[in-house]
Formats: C-alpha cells, structure tokens, sequence
C-alpha cells in the first residue's frame, strides 16, 4: 500500500490497557469528585455524585456509557486545557489499580506497543481513537504509546477563549461536545484523519463500526478484536461488561471479516514492567 495510505487505528480502553474494573477515566474522574465533596458534603447524599463516589458500579452502569463518560468529564468544568493536563500528569505519576498494584498508566498491553512500534517502523501512521476523554489520553500517550498528541481522536467537552490574567487560554465548559462511541468512531476518523484506516483494532461493539469502516474500504485491510479471555493474567469478560460488552462482535465476526485476537491464546505476555 502507498505509504500515504498506511493509516492504523486503536481504541484505547480495553484495547491498548486495562479497562477493568471500570475505565480509568472515572478513576481520575472520583479524585476529582472528592475534592468537590469536600467543598460540598452534600454532594455525597446525591446521585449520581453518590453512585460514583461509592463506586456503585449497577448505578454507573445505570448511567449508560456516555453519560457516566460526560460526567466524569464534567467534574473538571472551568479548568483550563493546561490546568487539566497538568493534574492529570500529576495523578499519573501516583494513581495505582485497585487490584492490580501497577500504575494505572503501566496497565498498557506490551504485545500492542510491539505492535504500535511495527507498524510505525513501516511507515504507517497510528491513532488512538477512543471514546475516553480526549485530554486525559493526551496526557500520557506519547510517554506509553508513542503516539503524539494530535493523533489521538476522543470524547470531548466543549470548550471556549478566555484572556485570564493577560494570558490566552482554552477553557473547558460542563457539556459533552463529541461522544467517541460506535458510529462517531469513523465519523471523527473521516473528520480528523480525512483517510480510511487499513487497520483498526478495538475490543467490544463500540468499536465494530470503526472496524466494519477499516475492513471495508478499497484494497488489503485487517480489522482485529481483541478478546479479554483470561482470567489470570488479567480479566475474562466480554458479554455482561455493561459499560463496554463484547456480544455482536464474537457472534458475526466472521460475517464482518474481522479476525478474533485471544488474549489468553495469542498473547505470550500482557504487560512490561511492573513499577
């Protein structure tokens, strides 16, 4: 293929790390919401403030995916785009899984940085296309992925100008601008990349019509599912993850042309080294 064709694209959130318990952005999202209960106490006696602070994980799920997504995204209403990136490298340096006593920015899947590396060695260029929030991938995807900024498409907040203290800023706003999910995922890919990737590669049915989009253009394409199947080395779920399942990508990939990737199978390692 000409290079200029070479377009790879990757979900993040249970594609290129871990996702489980719940996406990391509603991790980021309860350190800001305790700081804003303490402010105001009252705000833990209140839905859906309650349900995220108890991590109620039926009352999140409740939430559907974009919602619960919106507001965790909307705790961090009138920071600017620089204050945001900041505490979210900050709470990167520190924030560890509950479970899996890693970093949570070490959680990425090595076999998918061997991957990310390959592709990049020919020519190919490689995007993140999430429905995480746009500005948290930002903040540690050139560190772990070696993806750069401006190739990573996400969910995002409107925002607006403002001259604070003499100095020009980007200020994000509580309302949810594009929501990163399904059909939006090539919607924003034509939008943002003006190209059909040859390559796409997700892991549940938020990423199917990124990858029916891959797969179905002109010349050679691989659209590739990852499969969460072991239970060991990482979690086992596809199916009953309510935020994010996995069901009509396992039940016609075939039908779609999609090659099915086994964790458990496929994968000799899951993650680098442990910090």
């Amino acid at each position: 293929m000409p290079v200029a064709a070479r377009i790879a694209t990757f979900d993040n959130d249970g594609t290129l790390w871990c996702e489980q318990p719940m996406q990391v952005q509603f991790f980021f999202a309860l350190q800001r919401l305790a700081e804003l209960a303490k402010q105001d106490p009252s705000l833990k006696e209140r839905q859906p403030f309650k349900a995220i602070l108890d991590r109620d994980m039926k009352a999140i799920a409740a939430l559907g995916k974009e919602g619960a997504v919106a507001f965790g995204m909307a705790t961090h209403a009138g920071m600017t785009a620089d204050e945001f990136d900041t505490a979210a490298r900050a709470w990167f340096a520190k924030a560890r899984h509950p479970t899996l006593d890693r970093l949570f920015k070490d959680n990425v899947y090595q076999p998918q940085v061997e991957l990310l590396d390959y592709l990049r060695a020919n020519d190919f260029r490689t995007f993140i296309v999430s429905g995480g929030g746009i500005d948290l991938i930002r903040a540690f995807a050139e560190e772990k992925y070696g993806i750069a900024r401006d190739q990573v498409i996400g969910s995002s907040v409107k925002s607006r100008f403002e001259m604070r203290n003499e100095r020009a800023e980007i200020v994000k706003l509580a309302e949810l601008d594009s929501f990163d999910d399904r059909e939006v995922k090539p919607a924003n890919i034509y939008l943002h990349i003006g190209r059909r990737p040859i390559l796409a590669f997700g892991n549940s049915d938020g990423d199917l019509a990124m990858l029916r989009y891959a797969r179905t253009g002109p010349g050679p394409s691989l659209a590739l599912l990852l499969h969460h199947d072991d239970g060991e080395r990482e979690f086992a779920y596809d199916r009953e993850f309510r935020l994010s399942p996995l069901a009509e990508g396992l039940d016609k990939a075939d039908e779609y042309g999609i090659t099915v990737v086994s964790m458990r199978k496929d994968w000799a390692a899951i993650f680098g080294g442990k910090s």
